[in-house]
């Protein structure tokens, strides 16, 4: 896409236009609701996607994962959201990239949509979901951002049964959380028939621990898992590490891969 092609959006209140640093890509954004994050970036790097076929994004917030898929993939893409108004958001960043021919956005719950879309449809499944059990803290927060940090509108087995219904044999999980939760992942993904099969741990600095994992599982597959080499973030003059430079800016990377690189 260029910039001639992109197309113009209605952008409401307290609405801006950032860019995603990648083939031109921009995105809807608003400091009222959560915004995307490194957590989703790392996520549409990592997972493997097929050339083609169906690939789903739960959880997709203003669509920030499918879109940054469309560099690396010609599959038909999916994201859901619960919350209308990152709904819009995503739908009219998909209009603005002029990709409508490429991502579909649906409005509604996870939870349902395979009444929608029938069991075992998809390729590719990736998900960055909301991190945090409810504890209380959620209501200090506007409704958005509770909804995108805490587990109110699906909780973590759920995304993973979602996961399990939505993905055929074979197929790919590909999900981005916080490390203290690894073991509660592992075992439910393996309880939903999702083996893990490769893990990263992503530090913000080489001699802390890490604050996110991402993790890829396939539906029916069997035990056996690889732990990659650690992604540094900051090197120790407080500048992104040639990685996240390449992720963020594709200095390395200006064609099309399919398989998950981070």
């Amino acid at each position: 896409m260029t910039a001639n092609e992109a197309k113009e959006v209605i952008l409401h209140e307290s609405e801006r236009i950032d860019d995603l640093l990648s083939h031109d890509l921009r995105i809807i954004q608003s400091d009222e609701v959560f915004s995307f994050s490194m957590d989703a970036v790392l996520l549409a790097r990592f997972a493997s996607v097929p050339k083609r076929g169906r690939v789903l994004d739960l959880c997709t917030g203003n669509g920030v994962v499918p879109i940054l898929l469309t560099t690396r993939t010609q599959a038909a893409l999916e994201g859901i959201e619960i919350q209308p108004r990152l709904a819009d958001m995503a739908r009219r960043s998909v209009q603005l990239n002029a990709l409508d021919q490429s991502i579909t956005i649906h409005e509604g719950d996870l939870r349902e949509l395979v009444k929608q879309t029938g069991h075992a449809v998809y390729d590719a499944i990736t998900v960055n979901p909301p991190y945090m059990p409810l504890n209380g803290s959620d209501l200090k927060m506007n409704t958005h951002q509770a909804m995108a940090r805490h587990e109110l509108g699906c909780t973590l087995e759920e995304v993973i049964q979602a996961c399990n219904r939505l993905v055929r044999n074979g197929g790919k999980v590909s999900m981005v959380h916080r490390p203290q939760r690894l073991g509660e992942i592992i075992s439910l993904m393996r309880e939903y028939k999702l083996e893990p099969k490769r893990i990263r741990m992503v530090h913000p600095r080489a001699h802390l621990e890490a604050n996110m994992v991402l993790i890829e599982a396939l539906k029916d597959g069997k035990p056996e898992v690889r732990m990659l080499p650690p992604l540094i973030v900051y090197n120790e003059e407080g500048t992104y590490c040639d990685e996240i430079m390449d992720i963020y800016y594709g200095s390395q990377h200006t064609t099309r891969t399919t398989e998950g690189g981070v």
